[in-house]
């Protein structure tokens, strides 16, 4: 079976919603100081010169059988993010975010959107960090959903798109339960960083407003897998 080629942009939201224009900051940041009850060191953000660029063209993976679940490490500029990605309920995404992956295509890109009302996601794997880049191909949706409440979880990462089977490299990782249609593939679980996550969005969007860049630059400076 072969991954179907077309070009597709990736959104995560109901609504329909501009272009973002990203405003990077380069300034640290420090939040979630150390709680009474020994919680989570604050979460410190390094300056950061990522910015929006052209995608990197990667190849589309060819399908194989067989499939196995890996972890995948995005390192920030504010800190580790491990995912366990769950390569048997979503083999074809695991298998196109790891070719991405490994090919660089996510190195030096900025998580160009945070959401804190209704929806409470981080949203990377734009290059461009206008909310409209991705890779030259497009594959299937994969292990959505019943459709209830709070269907997508603290901690799941899901693939946004832009509809049915048009999945690339933009995905989202959910750091309060959310409640969305049920249109976007889970695919992994943060197993660390979350903290870091909530971090950002405790800090707010860029303009004071519940959707957009977060006030935070957060930078994906590369993404590996194992």
């Amino acid at each position: 079976m072969g991954v179907k080629v077309k070009l597709r942009k990736g959104i995560v939201t109901n609504a329909v919603i501009g272009v973002l224009l990203i405003v990077s900051t380069t300034s640290a940041f420090a939040s979630g100081g150390k709680s009474k009850d020994n919680g989570p060191p604050p979460v410190v953000c390094a300056p950061t010169n990522a910015k929006g660029h052209a995608p990197k063209q990667i190849q589309p993976p060819s399908i194989k059988q067989g499939f196995f679940n890996r972890t995948f490490t995005i390192r920030t500029n504010c800190g580790n993010i491990v995912i366990a990605a769950d390569g048997k309920s979503a083999p074809l995404t695991v298998l196109a975010m790891s070719t991405l992956a490994k090919g660089g295509f996510f190195d030096q890109s900025l998580c160009h959107r945070l959401t804190t009302a209704h929806i409470f996601v981080l949203q990377c794997g734009d290059p461009t960090a206008t909310g409209s880049g991705g890779p030259p191909f497009s594959y299937p949706d994969e292990n959505l959903p019943q459709g209830a409440p709070n269907d997508y979880p603290t901690g799941i990462v899901a693939m946004a798109n832009s509809g049915p089977n048009t999945n690339g490299s933009q995905f989202f990782l959910v750091y309060q339960d959310t409640t969305l249609p049920p249109s976007y593939t889970r695919w992994g679980t943060i197993i660390q960083g979350l903290n870091i996550i909530k971090a950002i969005a405790a800090a707010g969007v860029v303009g004071d407003t519940n959707d957009g860049p977060p006030k935070q630059a957060i930078a994906i400076l590369n993404m590996t897998v194992k």
